[in-house]
């Protein structure tokens, strides 16, 4: 019993560093950011631009676990017909629903960090000509009914702090599945606030 408590009192002190070392670290990242998505699959691709947020908390100082989630507005595009000389804009009223959760592993310590990710989570495809609000909330509840797949992520990306405050920017790939495999190129940007 008394070598039991040795032992355990010797595993804390090893332990204590650490603890006391988490202490001053930041655990918490919330932000909010400009999406662009570029939707291949159709012809002419279709640019579609919105906004989203994003939460994540430290695992460690240099990983964090993250979810985010972004809506993409309505869009315009041109068209050309076959002779090659007459366009015409046509408005589209497909919108997305962007839901991606993973992790986020970024280069320690400085006010200017690299960082790579990779998520999972899904894309909700929905046609509403409602406004952004209530088209919003109609893709909400689309999401179990409506147009859903599977969707992942790796990207990379580049977030600078002065103190608490923050901008990131980051770009990747959004691969859904869905009658095969679709390659979207996806961006963001925006504010970042750690606590």
């Amino acid at each position: 019993m008394q070598h039991s408590i040795v032992l355990a009192l010797f595993g804390f002190l090893l332990a204590a560093p650490a603890m006391f070392a988490q202490e001053s670290e930041n655990h918490v990242q919330v932000g909010v950011f400009a999406d662009y998505f570029n939707l291949s699959r159709t012809s002419p691709h279709i640019n579609f631009v919105g906004i989203g947020g994003r939460a994540a908390f430290n695992v460690r100082s240099n990983v964090q676990i993250e979810a985010e989630m972004a809506y993409d507005f309505s869009r315009n595009f041109t068209t050309t017909f076959s002779d090659g000389v007459n366009t015409r804009f046509v408005s589209t009223d497909l919108r997305t629903l962007h839901a991606l959760f993973g992790p986020k592993f970024g280069t320690s310590g400085g006010p200017v960090r690299l960082f790579g990710t990779f998520k999972a989570g899904l894309i909700n495809f929905s046609v509403s000509n409602q406004n952004g609000t209530s088209g919003f909330q109609s893709s909400l509840s689309d999401v179990t009914t409506g147009n859903t797949a599977a969707a992942v992520y790796p990207g990379a990306g580049l977030e600078g702090f002065v103190g608490p405050i923050g901008l990131r920017a980051e770009v990747g790939d959004e691969i859904y599945f869905k009658n095969g495999t679709h390659n979207n190129l996806r961006v963001t940007f925006g504010p970042t606030l750690r606590f």
